[in-house]
């Protein structure tokens, strides 16, 4: 059977550590228009929706070959929740699933975007999370996770532990709504499934940092340039 999975990309303007971040040019373009990019030529994806309270990004986005979803004012403040507003947009849009990519994961190439639609259509989970596997020595709570503290093995060695990054996540729309109209977590519920993808693709723009490392791998040289921004 068919399955008609649509993208969500979150897209608040009102970030307060790197302000109006998806406005923002990282190397030729405004953040917003990676992830639009790559959604729009995977042909496993029905549409492509940017989930902002906007009205003058939204009018951008379909510049830019997206939809406009437009998120109510409750839903675009700091206290509101991807749990939230992914419920909402899931009750205007019908499909089996819903694709969230991050507008914050520009480092995301072609490739891993198409193998995570593949993914999707292949298997019947109702929850895909993407995650970054690594080999590291590992506490939780102060207890060893991974490894002995009796003996000092080689890293290649250890058991990876798998750390998600929220690049890549796939939710099964029934499943979901199921869940949250019963007062329950559908965030990670149901059948789980966990999709790899390469640890220089998962950079999160939360800081300037992050910004910094991102803008030095995509240009190929650490200077920075200056911010400058999509005029709406």
């Amino acid at each position: 059977m068919t399955k008609k999975i649509i993208v969500m990309i979150p897209a608040r303007l009102g970030s307060k550590r790197i302000p109006k971040k998806n406005l923002r040019y990282l190397g030729e373009k405004p953040l917003i228009q990676y992830p639009i990019e790559l959604a729009l030529h995977v042909p496993e994806f029905d549409s492509v929706w940017v989930n902002t309270e906007s009205e003058e990004l939204g009018k951008a986005i379909q510049t830019m070959g997206a939809q406009f979803h437009k998120r109510p004012p409750e839903l675009a403040t700091d206290q509101a929740t991807n749990r939230e507003f992914t419920y909402e947009f899931m009750c205007k849009h019908d499909c089996d699933y819903v694709v969230m990519i991050n507008s914050t994961s520009p480092l995301l190439r072609m490739e891993t975007v198409q193998k995570f639609a593949n993914y999707v259509v292949e298997n019947d989970y109702d929850t895909v999370l993407s995650v970054v596997s690594e080999k590291e020595e590992t506490f939780y709570q102060g207890k060893a996770l991974n490894f002995s503290l009796e003996n000092k093995v080689n890293s290649q060695t250890l058991e990876p532990v798998q750390k998600i990054v929220w690049a890549l996540t796939a939710w099964r729309r029934e499943h979901f709504m199921k869940l949250e109209q019963a007062g329950q977590c559908p965030v990670f519920a149901g059948e789980l499934g966990l999709f790899e993808i390469p640890k220089d693709e998962s950079c999160d723009l939360d800081t300037e940092e992050d910004w910094n490392i991102a803008e030095g791998r995509i240009t190929a040289a650490g200077i920075r340039t200056e911010a400058r921004y999509l005029k709406l």
